[in-house]
């Protein structure tokens, strides 16, 4: 007998909870907090699969974090990235930074990009989002898999996420097609009484709901982002904000987003910034020096419309050579459906 609420049998559902249970803790990782996320989710999504091979023609639902951080990869990278981090960095850890601690870097260049990007977001047009109705967004993505101990990259696949926009708490979030196949997205494991909106799963009228000046929005993004041991808060901020970017939002909410990212310490341009099609544009980056990794930005050159994003190694570390990518995406088309599955005749395209 299913379970109604997940889509996945009582025995499965158990098996994924006591796997959960057995991955290292997550409180003094030492990757950047979206390549975590990213790797978690990838686990979850293998472990789900790995069941469903084996108990068809029933179909295990998908957990997942945030529809933003979806990557392609392989199973038990979580864990291998978790073992591996120690070697990375000898398990230093340093005080955390925050964004009144200021920075050497001339923010200057950084902030008149953003300004000009926050003009031009704030003047579009968004299409009416309800609470019963989905967001669709359409990408192109890769990442490596560092399974191995070494960052091997991915192919370059084909993603669709239809998210609901019901405030909740929901027991499923929507759906994914990915490789050819297409799951649900279940809450969060732990969330037993469902996931609601909120900055892990970004609805748009929650989005909306945001302070939409940048100092009380900045403020309260560092109130919010989930925090870690050793983990460097400005970068941990800046990937929240990177995390929200994409999709169908408010167009004065995401105004406020890029005009408190300018106010973060260690934000610059970056000239040669790529999507994961290639597509080079108008690019914003911060670089966690710790970790040796820098997380790019890329916008249009024209109509600074948001295009993807990348993140790849800075140094030469276990994991590879300074230059490494480890992921990347590329935003296609976004549209509203009244049901998940659905493809929007009129889904805005992002592709130049």
């Amino acid at each position: 007998m299913n379970d109604k609420t997940t889509g996945a049998s009582p025995e499965r559902h158990g098996d994924r909870e006591e796997i959960a249970r057995l991955l290292p803790a997550p409180a003094d990782w030492d990757l950047p907090r979206e390549q975590h996320l990213r790797h978690k989710d990838l686990l979850m999504h293998h472990i789900d699969r790995d069941q469903a091979t084996s108990a068809r023609p029933a179909r295990t639902a998908r957990r997942l974090l945030r529809p933003a951080l979806l990557a392609p990869a392989t199973a038990l990278t979580l864990a291998c990235a978790l073992a591996a981090g120690a070697a990375l960095h000898g398990g230093d850890h340093k005080p955390s930074g925050t964004a009144s601690h200021g920075a050497a870097t001339d923010m200057r260049p950084a902030a008149a990009l953003l300004d000009r990007i926050s003009v031009a977001a704030e003047k579009n047009a968004t299409p009416t989002v309800r609470d019963d109705q989905f967001v669709y967004t359409r990408e192109k993505a890769r990442g490596a898999d560092l399974t191995s101990g070494k960052a091997v990259l991915g192919p370059l696949m084909d993603r669709e996420v239809w998210s609901a926009q019901e405030p909740g708490p929901l027991h499923r979030l929507g759906l994914v097609r990915e490789d050819g196949e297409t799951y649900p997205i279940n809450a969060e494991l732990g969330d037993t009484g469902g996931t609601p909106a909120g900055i892990n799963r970004p609805t748009y009228s929650w989005l909306r709901s945001l302070p939409t000046d940048p100092d009380d929005l900045l403020a309260y993004l560092y109130a919010k982002t989930p925090a870690a041991q050793g983990r460097e808060r400005d970068q941990a901020v800046f990937e929240q904000i990177g995390s929200l970017l994409g999709g169908v939002m408010p167009p004065r909410t995401a105004a406020a987003l890029y005009r408190a990212a300018a106010k973060i310490p260690g934000v610059t341009p970056a000239p040669q910034a790529r999507d994961a099609l290639g597509r080079r544009g108008l690019g914003i980056a911060r670089d966690d020096t710790r970790y040796g990794i820098r997380t790019e930005w890329v916008f249009h050159e024209t109509d600074f419309t948001f295009l993807g994003s990348r993140s790849y190694l800075t140094k030469d570390t276990p994991y590879g050579k300074a230059g490494t990518l480890l992921s990347s995406v590329a935003e296609l088309a976004h549209g509203v459906v009244d049901k998940a599955g659905r493809r929007p005749a009129d889904a805005e395209r992002t592709t130049a």
